[in-house]
């Protein structure tokens, strides 16, 4: 009996802020691969092994984890001033679809580094020795990001003494700098307004902050929910019917701010919006052991993916952390203390992080410049990945 042979596809295994994900250059994909559609979803849906009824992605690349479940493809970019376009794919573990709707921030980490050595940017722009300017457009978003990547010797350094919380071993700091998150076109606040009553039939109607910023944002108060935002993942992932809870609790929250137009649609849009619920200063034990005292925070804030309460914090949820703590009067703003403020140190399962936000207001409307925060990466593994022939 015949068999289909497998095919190789150069690709790099990173680790980029909290995620981790498989990388490809454009042009390395198979052909019917490089432009949008059903074979190119097929092919990164096979390299990372999904959908599995399992939940384990064991014939893939993934990590059965919405922080494992990524990939990214990259090519020199046709967006003037912009060194690289960065398209992201978050990868549904037991269904068959990529999720394109959003990006994901602690990735974008790591898309400097791999511009660089695959050659996507112009020598010229890289030093012997400094840091590399890395100008990224974010086609998910259609947003620019910028990236300060740590060069040595004329290559991107890795190693360094930077300790991020959420990732075991310390690597070298990428300040990364998300540019305009919200365009003065679009609604910050889809609903208009700084904090809603968010009406779930079945379940209650909490008051909430829906921002559009990095990624789109349901913001909910701990207290109104029965919790007191210092919890960890076993608390929450470890109950169906809570997750369920907070699903319809989202989707009830994408409808509000407009992205679907009936909660039924919310199973096909998993990667946003986010849910994440802010509460006091209080002290915690992490994950990893760690102590967190009220003194070391402005806030704790615990946050959903994918339909589980996330390890650590992701990158596009920080953005909206930062630019809603900048606001006078949203939840988050409340929850560390209220005022103004340029930047939030915040509390998440894995320890803290601190994220800085240029916001001003403009007649009553609010605008962000930049949100800023520092992450690492690091090349995991590089080589090939295989699939099989027909798997697209």
């Amino acid at each position: 009996m015949a068999h289909v042979a497998q095919i190789k596809i150069p690709a790099t295994y990173m680790r980029g802020g909290t995620s981790k994900g498989v990388f490809f250059n454009l042009g390395d994909l198979p052909e019917a691969a490089q432009v949008p559609g059903e074979a190119r979803d097929k092919l990164l849906l096979r390299v990372i092994g999904s959908p599995d009824p399992y939940g384990k992605q064991t014939d893939g690349m993934g990590g059965a984890t919405s922080s494992t479940s990524k990939t990214v493809i990259l090519a020199k970019s046709e967006k003037a001033d912009h060194d690289v376009d960065y398209l992201f794919g978050q990868v549904s573990i037991d269904k068959p679809f990529v999720d394109r709707s959003g990006n994901c921030g602690n990735l974008t980490a790591a898309v400097g580094s791999f511009a660089i050595s695959s050659g996507l940017v112009d020598a010229e722009r890289v030093p012997d020795n400094g840091t590399a300017v890395v100008r990224i457009w974010q086609k998910n978003i259609e947003k620019t990001i910028v990236a300060h990547v740590p060069i040595t010797n004329g290559m991107v350094q890795e190693t360094g003494d930077f300790e991020l919380d959420g990732v075991t071993f310390p690597a070298a700091e990428v300040e990364v700098e998300f540019i305009s998150p919200v365009d003065p076109s679009e609604a910050m606040f889809p609903t208009g307004n700084l904090v809603d009553d968010l009406e779930v039939p079945g379940i209650g109607t909490f008051k909430a902050t829906m921002i559009n910023a990095g990624i789109p944002t349901v913001f909910l108060n701990a207290g109104d929910i029965g919790y007191t935002g210092t919890e960890l993942q076993e608390v929450i992932n470890g109950d169906p019917a809570v997750l369920e809870r907070f699903e319809t609790i989202r989707a009830y929250g994408a409808v509000h701010m407009g992205l679907i137009e009936n909660i039924e649609e919310a199973a096909a849009r998993q990667h946003t919006p986010k849910v994440a619920f802010v509460a006091n200063p209080q002290d915690y034990v992490s994950s990893s052991g760690k102590q967190v005292n009220t003194t070391d925070i402005d806030l704790n804030v615990r946050a959903l993916s994918m339909g589980k309460l996330h390890h650590a914090m992701m990158g596009t949820a920080a953005v909206a952390i930062g630019t809603a703590a900048a606001i006078p009067g949203t939840l988050v703003n409340q929850a560390a203390g209220g005022g103004e403020r340029s930047s939030v140190t915040f509390g998440h399962p894995s320890g803290t992080l601190k994220v800085g936000a240029q916001a001003s207001q403009n007649e009553g409307d609010w605008t962000v410049d930049k949100v800023v925060m520092s992450r690492s990466a690091r090349v995991l593994m590089e080589g090939w990945v295989r699939i099989p022939g027909d798997a697209f």
